[in-house]
């Protein structure tokens, strides 16, 4: 409030509305800015070893976004991205930092097929449903577990999560190429392949499954519970101080498990859809990343339930591409990590501004 605003008057409410709206700039521009540093630091880093910025970056947008085709390739890897960030985002939202969504991931996927492998006789509703839920409770189970010892012990969330999703990779590799090992699986280890009733058919009219639709749908109804609900009310309290939060009375331990639960649920259904979608077994592809780069998504995204979409849809798209970048420029593979990584760090540089830029603090706030 500015000096000469007085309660009740119109410039009290209209400092108020300043503030609330620089506030909401501030989210945005700070991740935005973030992702244009990396963008550009990532262009000077072509530049050194002797790329172009221009053809990369073109090639990008000709393989993500300038075609029917590359817009249904970048949708296809949307999906699991879209779940992969709701499991760091809505433990975040209670100031949790889990980034073990790679291991509930592959977990998902894993139960998804020896689900399917031991009940190949289900019909087709009932198949896919089983696989969901038996795919959401090994990613539940998997992070949840690790919300409860933050919660009883006090154990990092963050090193535990990582460390973690390592133990659930290895799990994953004993069972695939163990006990749940098809005997025609010679040169990859993979679960039995699924039959037609368990695979997950295209969106009428796009050439996109329908992980897509799950994920959006996921990420919408996280918005709802988040905001609309007192229990996505009660997480935001607990986010915001969790003494004040027990003060309060409310169920603290509750509240980080069953958002942990709730995460890890989201990232156990898209290795379920990888199965049922992508893959049609279990196998090590499941280890493909994503659940590593819905973590920078749900920071990028300011782990806001509805800003995942568009923010899930750009990297997807630079994943998209990464082949054709590889091929026509003649770089490894893993430069669009290398990419990730730079906007991960400049976003990290970016949060340490978040509440010190001057131009977006309160009226009259020193």
């Amino acid at each position: 409030m500015t000096a000469a605003a007085v309660p009740g008057t119109p410039d009290a409410a209209f400092d108020r509305s300043l503030a609330a709206a620089r506030r909401h700039g501030e989210a945005v521009i700070v991740p935005l800015g973030a992702l244009v540093a990396g963008l550009l630091a990532f262009a000077l880093f072509l530049g050194i070893v002797g790329r172009s910025p221009a053809e990369f970056y073109g090639l990008v947008y000709q393989a993500a976004y300038g075609s029917t085709f590359a817009w249904e390739n970048t949708l296809a890897r949307t999906a699991p991205l879209l779940l992969a960030a709701l499991c760091t985002a809505l433990p975040a939202r209670l100031g949790m930092i889990m980034i073990g969504g790679e291991g509930a991931i592959v977990l998902g996927g894993v139960a998804a097929g020896i689900f399917a492998m031991l009940y190949p006789a289900l019909p087709g509703v009932l198949g896919i449903g089983g696989m969901v839920a038996v795919a959401a409770l090994a990613g539940g189970t998997w992070i949840g577990t690790i919300g409860f010892l933050r919660h009883l012990r006090g154990v990092n969330e963050t090193i535990a999560s990582l460390l973690m999703a390592y133990v659930a990779i290895a799990l994953m590799n004993h069972l695939v190429e163990g006990p749940f090992r098809d005997a025609a699986s010679l040169n990859k280890p993979s679960t039995a392949p699924l039959s037609d009733g368990f695979r997950i058919g295209t969106i009428p009219g796009l050439d996109v499954h329908w992980g897509l639709a799950i994920g959006i749908a996921a990420c919408v109804l996280c918005w709802v519970l988040l905001e609309r609900t007192t229990w996505g009310f009660a997480a935001r309290i607990v986010g915001g101080n969790v003494r004040a939060a027990q003060v309060q009375g409310l169920p603290v331990g509750r509240l980080m498990v069953g958002f942990s639960v709730l995460g890890g649920a989201c990232a156990g259904i898209a290795g379920m859809i990888e199965v049922a979608a992508v893959h049609g077994a279990a196998n090590a592809s499941l280890a493909a990343g994503y659940g590593y780069t819905g973590i920078l998504i749900a920071f990028l995204a300011r782990h806001h339930m509805l800003a995942i979409l568009p923010v899930a849809t750009l990297l997807a798209g630079f994943e998209a591409a990464s082949g054709l970048v590889q091929r026509r420029m003649d770089l490894p593979d893993a430069t669009v990590l290398v990419l990730q990584g730079m906007v991960f760090v400049a976003l990290l540089a970016g949060e340490a501004l978040h509440g010190r830029l001057a131009w977006f603090r309160a009226p009259g706030r020193q």
